[in-house]
């Protein structure tokens, strides 16, 4: 079986203008830093009035390693914070954290606990259906008569964002070093 006539005296006539298509492609990405194939072969086909294909124009665009680089994200470098404390006895470290739920009528349910964070015991959980900072900051003294005044709460936030409009009422907070979310080291599993 032998070659085609038509493929055998096949001569290539449009070869010639490659290295016109390379120089105009050179000088445009070169003028035009930002530009990618699509405008260069935009301006090229629209401004020019070259009818070159676009499959043509791309592969000498490659064969040129014209492609522009995509450039990664930069990434924000951010500090590690600081290693939480691990309490040692009781009473010293009491963690707090808010909770909302879905009633199946669609009402909001919303939790407000406090364990300490030695013993993991329940120190009190506030449930209702809107928890206003007033009616927080009244049963955290109401926990601070119950067991004292020498504990430290650890807050979460959205909590803080809440209650710091409120004056001091003798107990002291600490963010989370900066974390958003509390610890799941302080927490127990049904809290996360």
């Amino acid at each position: 079986m032998g070659i085609s006539e038509s493929c055998y005296h096949y001569q290539s006539k449009l070869s010639g203008e490659n290295a016109l298509v390379a120089d105009w492609l050179l000088r445009l990405t070169e003028s035009h830093r930002r530009w990618g194939f699509s405008l260069c072969f935009l301006y090229l086909r629209n401004v020019k009035g070259f009818k070159w294909n676009h499959k043509r124009v791309y592969r000498i665009y490659r064969e040129l390693e014209l492609n522009l680089r995509i450039k990664p994200k930069r990434r924000i470098k951010r500090d590690k914070p600081d290693a939480l404390s691990v309490p040692t006895a009781i009473n010293q470290v009491w963690s707090m954290y808010c909770m909302s739920d879905s009633m199946a009528d669609g009402r909001a349910l919303r939790t407000f606990n406090v364990i300490d964070d030695y013993n993991r015991e329940g120190l009190g959980i506030e449930v209702d259906m809107s928890l206003p900072s007033a009616r927080i900051i009244r049963a955290l003294e109401q926990m601070i008569e119950w067991r004292g005044t020498n504990g430290w709460i650890y807050i979460c936030l959205k909590a803080l964002s809440r209650l710091s409009s409120l004056p001091p009422s003798g107990f002291g907070f600490i963010t989370m070093n900066g974390l958003t979310r509390p610890s799941e080291a302080y927490l127990p599993n049904n809290y996360c």
